[in-house]
């Protein structure tokens, strides 16, 4: 990482209103690990993305996974036996029995043993467990989107910033090269004035909701499985009677836990557009949403979107399932679009561009998104895409979801994070929590 650069493009983009945290964290907490010491490592939700994680933090010898934890105790389980094999075959016995297994993260937040967590699960826990973390002094790989709400991410950033955590946000593509070159190329103007950028979320054409596992979303209610803790799962969300299709990959088709794919696949790919157009610390002055839902059954979320949001330097940014899959920058002398881990453009010239050493560099993206987590975890230094970062990247993509369930244009103060005037869209930034789930 060149500190240099790096600490003058995060002043240069600092928004007027926000407390930006130092760029050098303060120092562990007393008796936490050493520079030379490796990481104790929590995981905290071990399904599809979490499981992922999981095994790529195992590969880091920096890293010691000392629990696994997950609602769904079959899961937990099956994450530990892997990690209990990867140690057991670096141990002389060959056998490792050293992985905690629970369904209660409240659990792991308690131990004074764990450095840091990594927080696999839906959406609409993010928040709590986050906090508590970071309130525990743990340091944070939270996956994206940062939070379910704008109020619960600023509860988050702000108490990352408080007790001095580094946090992760899984925005992964970040740390991916060709795509920080791609938004290098926009940022050095090799496509002339930027003035549109087009974000698509769907692997296929007008994917708003996939629905997975042969679920359609109109199961009657059943009996809540062995071995899973619904209500831990249900957290702050309202009580509901449990069925399967509602929980694990396909939670995020209904509102209660997450916003479809505006905010699940989509904030990859408005994170890499806000920072292609150097708004990724700041937000939009106008979203307008337009979208359709489905008319029966649990699954709530667009069926099909197009949000246009306008930026307060005119240029404009449209969210939509029609659109291809990543993120188009338009210009007056060209295009760039980012998809896939590939980067394409208008002209041949574009791509063959250097980047002089006097022109914008991006921060570099060296490592993977979790080895930068780790190398942040070690040197007390922002990642990649830190808890601001995360926090403005997933508030674009609540305006949107807010906008397409009000059926109607708003207006957006970035600064203070909210709507001017408008007291119906201002009650959705946050959410009441069941009890006894509190902040």
């Amino acid at each position: 990482m060149t500190t240099g650069s790096s600490r003058r493009e995060f002043l240069r983009l600092g928004c007027r209103g926000v407390v930006l945290a130092p760029f050098i964290l303060p120092a562990r907490s007393p008796g936490a690990v050493s520079p030379n010491a490796r990481i104790t490592l929590a995981c905290i939700g071990t399904g599809l993305q979490g499981g992922r994680n999981t095994r790529v933090f195992l590969a880091d010898p920096r890293v010691q996974i000392v629990a696994a934890c997950d609602v769904d105790l079959p899961r937990a389980k099956a994450a530990a036996a892997v990690i209990e094999d990867h140690y057991g075959k670096q141990a002389a016995s060959g056998r490792f029995k050293g992985c905690v297994v629970t369904q209660d993260f409240r659990e792991l937040i308690a131990r004074k043993d764990i450095d840091a967590v990594m927080i696999g699960t839906p959406d609409h826990t993010h928040a709590i467990i986050a906090v508590a973390a970071a309130r525990s002094g743990k340091d944070i790989y939270c996956e994206k989107p940062l939070a379910y709400s704008v109020a619960e991410g600023r509860a988050i950033v702000e108490t990352v910033r408080r007790y001095g955590r580094v946090l992760q946000t899984g925005t992964q593509r970040r740390s991916i090269n060709t795509f920080r070159f791609g938004c290098e190329l926009v940022r050095n103007g090799r496509i002339g004035t930027l003035h549109t950028v087009r974000v698509g979320p769907c692997f296929g054409p007008g994917e708003g909701i996939k629905i997975r596992d042969g679920y359609s979303g109109h199961e009657p209610p059943q009996p809540v499985p062995s071995g899973f803790n619904y209500d831990l799962w249900l957290g702050p969300a309202p009580w509901v009677s449990y069925t399967a299709a509602r929980c694990h990959i396909n939670f995020r088709w209904i509102f209660d836990y997450a916003e479809g794919n505006i905010s699940d696949n989509g904030v990859h790919f408005v994170d890499l557009a806000s920072w292609g157009m150097g708004t990724d610390l700041t937000g939009p002055e106008h979203i307008d949403g337009k979208a359709t839902f489905p008319t029966s059954g649990i699954y709530d979320v667009p069926t099909g979107f197009t949000i246009t949001y306008r930026y307060a330097n005119g240029v404009q940014l449209i969210h939509s399932t029609s659109n291809e899959l990543g993120v188009k920058f338009e210009g007056s002398d060209g295009w760039i679009h980012l998809s896939g881990g590939a980067v394409t453009a208008s002209a041949d010239k574009i791509l063959t561009s250097t980047i002089g050493p006097d022109e914008l560099h991006l921060r570099s993206g060296a490592h993977t998104h979790h080895a930068d987590f780790i190398d942040c975890v070690l040197n007390r230094r922002l990642p990649a895409a830190h808890a601001e970062i995360g926090q403005r990247s997933a508030t674009v993509c609540h305006l949107g979801a807010i906008s397409c369930r009000l059926g109607r244009p708003l207006a957006w103060e970035a600064a203070r994070e909210v709507f001017p005037g408008d007291a119906e869209a201002n009650r959705m930034l946050s959410r009441p929590m069941r009890a006894p789930w509190t902040m």
